[in-house]
């Protein structure tokens, strides 16, 4: 028997987790995965396609190429590009023959108004970071460790049950002291339950998750509606004509009214805005998504929680309308999986339930700790 007492004693001591304190609070993510991959695309996009746009400018030289008259030195000729560069004014005439000018300035600022837009594009994660991230990461330290804990309070119970069982003189005695404690929840932890049935009623975590989609989501709109503003009024414009005839050239006459100018970096600015607009599109539906997960409750995590003792937000239907504070905690718990050591354990658990032929002999953790400590071999039937 003293064998069959120190296996127990092993088998109980080797299923309590161990304390993993500051490790898991550095270890914690507080976003989820598709809003990092979010961040990355919406804000690195934007970078890097700028960043290519600034090295061609800077390996190519100048962007524009006018057709100067051919009695015109080397300098008038730079200083005409240089000069058409800066105005970046076209000149034309209308279907009277009345002359209009027609600006071009959005291209010559569309690499920094793609900074703009990467900038913009980080706000929302920011709101989150300093708004919502500090009591998110405090909530979820607090509960993955409750989570442990009770499952660790469950073996240590059953090791007292084991000890209590060995020095009791009447084993049925014993079993109907548990039966006893069973029905009148003596076995219930109900520091945790009764922190996730507050959080039911709390609103300022989905408030801020759901603002942040849709600045998020504003932000995408307004940049892709900025591109086909900048399409449809200078899409086909890679040539126009402009005038120098300004300031002391005004009265030179050997001097053209209209200089041609071509614009080089034009077919590199319809990749970048077709390349950004088609990207921002096809993230709309991901924003959408994120924000709709939000109507439904994610049950995986608390279904294998109710093995720990009285934990029963599902069975009791306390799980209501699902767009509160608990719906995004769950989210964020499954996200950070590998922090709940108890997990895989309680999963483990929970499958050996599924399967056994005897259902109604494993209920809890509690359960199926008597049961792996032999205390099954004197229990009535």
């Amino acid at each position: 028997m003293s064998l069959s007492h120190t296996a127990a004693e092993y088998m109980l001591s080797d299923a309590l987790l161990p304390d993993l304190g500051s490790s898991r609070a550095k270890g914690l993510q507080l976003e989820l995965p598709s809003d990092r991959l979010l961040k990355f695309i919406t804000v690195g996009l934007p970078l890097c396609l700028v960043s290519l746009a600034f090295a061609r400018e800077f390996s190519a030289g100048s962007q524009i190429s006018c057709f100067s008259p051919t009695n015109f030195t080397g300098k008038q000729a730079a200083y005409v590009d240089t000069a058409c560069w800066d105005s970046l004014i076209h000149h034309g005439f209308d279907a009277n023959g009345h002359a209009v000018t027609k600006s071009l300035w959005a291209l010559k600022v569309f690499p920094y108004s793609l900074l703009v837009v990467a900038v913009l594009m980080y706000l929302p994660y920011l709101l989150w970071r300093y708004v919502a991230a500090p009591a998110l990461h405090s909530d979820l330290l607090f509960i993955i460790d409750e989570l442990d804990k009770s499952y660790n309070r469950s073996v240590r119970l059953v090791q007292h049950m084991r000890k209590v069982q060995q020095a009791s003189a009447e084993p049925e005695r014993f079993w109907e002291e548990y039966e006893r404690a069973r029905q009148e929840r003596y076995f219930e932890f109900p520091l945790l339950e009764r922190y996730l049935t507050c959080k039911q009623h709390a609103h300022s975590l989905v408030f801020i998750y759901i603002l942040r989609n849709l600045l998020l989501l504003l932000l995408l709109a307004a940049t892709c509606l900025y591109l086909i503003f900048l399409h449809l009024n200078i899409s086909f414009q890679d040539e126009f004509s402009c005038s120098i005839r300004t300031g002391l050239l005004q009265a030179e006459p050997h001097i053209p009214f209209l200089i041609p100018c071509k614009l080089v970096f034009f077919s590199i600015f319809q990749i970048i805005s077709l390349s950004v607009g088609a990207v921002y599109i096809l993230l709309i539906p991901i924003v959408i998504y994120n924000t709709l997960q939000l109507c439904q409750w994610d049950k995986r995590l608390l279904s294998v929680y109710e093995m720990l003792p009285a934990f029963d937000l599902l069975s009791r239907k306390m799980l209501t309308c699902p767009v509160n504070d608990l719906n995004v905690i769950l989210l964020f718990l499954r996200t950070n999986i590998s922090q709940l050591t108890s997990f895989s354990r309680l999963n483990a658990v929970n499958t050996l339930r599924e399967a056994t032929t005897t259902k109604q002999d494993i209920d809890t953790v509690i359960d199926f700790m008597t049961l792996l400590a032999g205390l099954e071999t004197t229990r009535p039937k």
